[in-house]
């Protein structure tokens, strides 16, 4: 059965891949995406790579999910909407507070107001939520319970102990986080990301739509933005490894997080939106593998073939999680999919992309200027 998908946000690093999936199955395909500078630079129209890859794939709808009349035309016959379109960055979120709650929260409530009150052909909307709304995920103590660990101590921090701390509860061991786990974001991100989720879930059923959602973990790969310093340690370091410059590692570079490869996140959001199984589903989206800022450093030494100066600096970002590994068993017991591209091939495939593009100048000192102001860098 040939869909009219609506994907929102759908001209950034994923969007523009999913895109690419729907068409190739023969689905209709809508855009609706307000191409910000952050993402696609200025003049996108002429300058944007991403945009340039939708040409004969989808329509493309240039407005802003914060706007209902927007939201009414790209909505016009869709049938699946996957609901991408967010302001992203943990660090970023601390600061533009109002922008992220109208874009993440007003945005969504918008999309699902006029799902609720306006006549439309939606059966499913699919969500795209995050791994930033655990927070500090699962971990066992010694005597085997499970526990979720609060927002580290900013004291702790300052003092050199970055790992999480349960009262009264010893060491602790992470092991995998399941769609079942406590929801206790530590950023305004990962607060305007459950909202988000929560709306979908909770009205969509109530209105006669399936709901889906997809907690993406860390996510990477060809076509990721090199100039949005909000995009991801594995873009941030390969541009200064371009550039010769010094990698200041935060922490004591041990932090880790689950990173998985663009495809991957693709194959299992397609599913999700279109097969019969995940309606009314939550399903992780992630490698299952936790990998530490140390690894990754090494992991790109060795894709680039060169290095470049690194400090360890003990600097920490109020907000920021320590670890992070999802469980994906729910999405391979439902729908059959499981990551398959590792860390080393995916790592491997994006320098060499990385490689093709020009060397950019980045933001990513400018954000941290950011942060430091306002006393969120340490």
């Amino acid at each position: 059965m040939s869909e009219h998908v609506l994907i929102t946000g759908g001209a950034g690093f994923i969007g523009t891949r999913l895109a690419a999936r729907f068409a190739r199955d023969g689905h209709r395909v809508t855009v609706l995406d307000s191409l910000i500078p952050q993402v696609h630079g200025d003049a996108p129209e002429q300058t944007s790579p991403l945009l340039r890859s939708l040409d004969g794939i989808a329509d493309v709808v240039v407005g802003t999910v914060t706007s209902k009349d927007d939201l009414r035309s790209a909505l016009r016959g869709a049938t699946i909407v996957v609901h991408l379109a967010a302001e992203t960055g943990t660090g970023q979120s601390m600061y533009e507070i109002d922008r992220y709650v109208e874009a993440n929260v007003g945005g969504t409530a918008k999309l699902l107001d006029i799902l609720a009150n306006e006549e439309n052909s939606v059966r499913r909307v699919v969500i795209a939520s995050s791994r930033s709304i655990y927070g500090e995920g699962a971990y066992l103590t010694e005597d085997g319970r499970q526990v979720y660990p609060g927002h580290r101590a900013d004291a702790d921090m300052a003092a050199g102990d970055f790992d999480v701390h349960v009262a009264g509860a010893g060491p602790l061991r992470l092991v995998p986080t399941d769609e079942s786990a406590l929801l206790h974001p530590s950023s305004v991100y990962g607060i305007t990301k459950q909202m988000q989720e929560s709306l979908v879930m909770t009205v969509a059923p109530t209105i006669g739509i399936e709901g889906t959602s997809v907690r993406y973990q860390n996510v990477y790969g060809p076509g990721q933005s090199l100039k949005n310093p909000y995009t991801g340690i594995l873009s941030i370091f390969s541009t200064l490894i371009r550039q010769g410059k010094e990698i200041n590692i935060f922490e004591d570079g041990e932090e880790s997080r689950d990173f998985v490869y663009i495809d991957d996140i693709v194959e299992a959001t397609f599913l999700a939106a279109t097969d019969p199984r995940a309606a009314g589903e939550t399903f992780n989206v992630g490698s299952g593998v936790a990998t530490t800022v140390n690894e990754v450093v090494s992991a790109l030494f060795t894709a680039f073939g060169t290095e470049v100066p690194t400090r360890v600096s003990g600097n920490y970002r109020l907000g920021d999680i320590r670890h992070n590994v999802a469980d994906t068993s729910h999405l391979a017991e439902t729908l059959g999919f499981t990551p398959r591209v590792s860390f080393q091939e995916g790592v491997t495939a994006f320098v060499e992309w990385v490689l093709s593009e020009p060397v950019e100048e980045d933001g990513y000192q400018r954000s941290l200027d950011e942060m430091s102001k306002r006393n969120l860098l340490k």
